[in-house]
């Protein structure tokens, strides 16, 4: 999983698109995730990583990921398969 090329983001939290105009804002942990995504980290390794930083179990750190994985899909925030040869 990639995110978009295009896709800005600053270390306070905001994610910007300029495809769309749209621009986000995430929490500490949300950077965290972002930018384990952007060093090629997998899901187990992402989720080894907040379980070293954050106080928390295994089970909140994979529904957590889930739900925030799903919420940058909709908003066309990661490649998608078939754009990575495009």
């Amino acid at each position: 999983m990639k995110l978009r090329k295009n896709i800005a983001i600053s270390e306070a939290g905001l994610l910007f698109n300029p495809v769309s105009g749209e621009s986000f804002t995430v929490n500490p942990i949300g950077v965290d995730i972002l930018n384990l995504i952007k060093a090629g980290k997998t899901q187990e390794m992402i989720c080894d990583a907040l379980l070293e930083k954050y106080t928390t179990d295994r089970t909140t750190v994979e529904n957590d990921y889930h739900d925030f994985i799903g919420l940058l899909s909709h908003n066309h925030l990661l490649e998608r398969h078939e754009d990575k040869d495009a």
